[in-house]
């Protein structure tokens, strides 16, 4: 039998009453030539029963069960068992549009210069939402070109776990997915951009991605501030700021020390801080001198580090330093 150009994996444990919204909205999809690998990762509440029942109906369903050992053991599984040139992730509680997968696919067809793509989401239900929920869900939707998406690629994973669509042979090349205490999606998006790979995203929502509280992103510590920063220094010390290269950090503020912390534990080296406020300016803080602005942008040679997290600063920090000459993601990343 002819393997399908396309592999959905589909990690669940205890789906519940979404796992069918789910299935359904793949199911209905406007391009079919597509698997679904659903592997059930240990559920306890019916979900291997309903996977059966639905890949009774449908032969492009393939289900797998495991004992329960976590999302990334579970997407490893099924990425091993998927047949398709193209990887594209689901969520077993979100719901995808019917044009989902026939859009992204028609990207990477005519785009032979992308390793994966993206697209744009949408939470639900509305109802309820936080601000802090509804400015992240802006912010993704806004990184669309390969230039977008690297220049954000520091500030958090620019494309939403849940509509990735891979080649599936770019994915292995780096490895596939790991598990090292931080977000495992943003490990492979890293992973691909260090290996010299570009990214983009269908410019429009095709995906619904349900908000509750039981999402792992808001309960496993695995996908806490602090594993976010852990993930981003580790890939940064190995691409853009190696052991003989110092970090200037713009922004003295909270999140500006956190990473200093972070990088001199690291082993980095933090040549300075910069500051706009005046009060700031001259003093030292672990063990870097705070610059003013006029002397950071003199700074050559070091990495910029944009760590500001107040709305606004980071398109003010940055159009600086664009500004006097230094190169996004050369010369200058925001990370915050």
């Amino acid at each position: 039998m002819r393997s399908a150009a396309v592999s959905v994996l589909l990690p669940v444990r205890d789906g519940g009453s979404y796992l069918d919204d789910a299935l359904e909205s793949l199911l209905g999809q406007s391009f079919e030539d597509f698997e679904v690998v659903a592997v059930d990762d240990g559920s306890t509440d019916g979900t291997h029963e309903r996977l059966l029942d639905w890949a009774g109906r449908d032969a492009r369903i393939h289900v797998a069960r495991r004992s329960a050992e976590g999302i990334v053991a579970t997407l490893e599984d099924a990425r091993c068992r998927a047949h398709g040139r193209y990887l594209a992730r689901m969520d077993a509680d979100d719901v995808a549009a019917p044009t989902r997968l026939g859009s992204q696919f028609a990207l990477m067809e005519r785009s032979p210069d992308l390793a994966g793509c993206g697209s744009g989401v949408a939470y639900f239900p509305r109802e309820g939402l936080r601000d802090g929920s509804l400015r992240y869900e802006a912010w993704l939707n806004a990184a669309v070109t390969p230039e977008e998406i690297e220049r954000a690629i520091f500030v958090e994973c620019p494309i939403a776990h849940p509509t990735f669509f891979m080649r599936a042979e770019a994915v292995a090349e780096v490895g596939g997915y790991r598990d090292l205490g931080w977000p495992e999606d943003y490990d492979l998006v890293l992973r691909l951009w260090r290996a010299g790979h570009r990214l983009g995203k269908v410019p429009a929502v095709l995906h619904q991605w349900r908000d509750r509280p039981e999402r792992l992103s808001r309960t496993h510590h695995s996908y806490t501030a602090g594993a976010f920063l852990a993930c981003k220094v580790h890939h940064l010390r190995k691409s853009l700021l190696p052991p003989d290269r110092a970090a200037v950090i713009w922004g003295a503020g909270p999140v500006g020390k956190g990473w200093a912390r972070a990088l001199q534990e690291a082993g980095s080296i933090v040549e300075a801080f910069v500051e706009l406020d005046p009060r700031k300016i001259g003093q030292t803080i672990h063990g870097a001198p705070v610059l003013d602005t006029k002397a950071a942008l003199e700074r050559r040679g070091s990495l910029h580090l944009a760590a500001v997290g107040q709305e606004g600063a980071r398109g003010r920090i940055t159009g600086l330093l664009e500004g006097a000459g230094h190169r996004p993601t050369e010369d200058f990343v925001a990370v915050a």
